[in-house]
């Protein structure tokens, strides 16, 4: 079964659940789903210079200057 990964915006506690199970609850507010990531997905791609990081692992992208 496919699963979601959801992050809370406050403490930032990951959790694993079930695709169309509620969403959970994290510092008394509903967490968040990480976004989908938009970065290559083998090394062989990501040797551009491409300053969009993968979000799926829990990293966020770099801040653009």
């Amino acid at each position: 079964m496919k699963e979601v990964t959801y992050s809370c915006s406050i403490c930032g506690k990951q959790k694993k659940v079930a695709e169309g199970k509620p969403i959970p609850l994290c510092c008394k507010k509903p967490m968040e789903p990480l976004p989908f990531c938009t970065g290559p997905v083998s090394a062989e791609a990501s040797r551009t210079a491409n300053a969009d990081a993968p979000c799926a692992d829990g990293t966020t992208p770099k801040k653009k200057r």
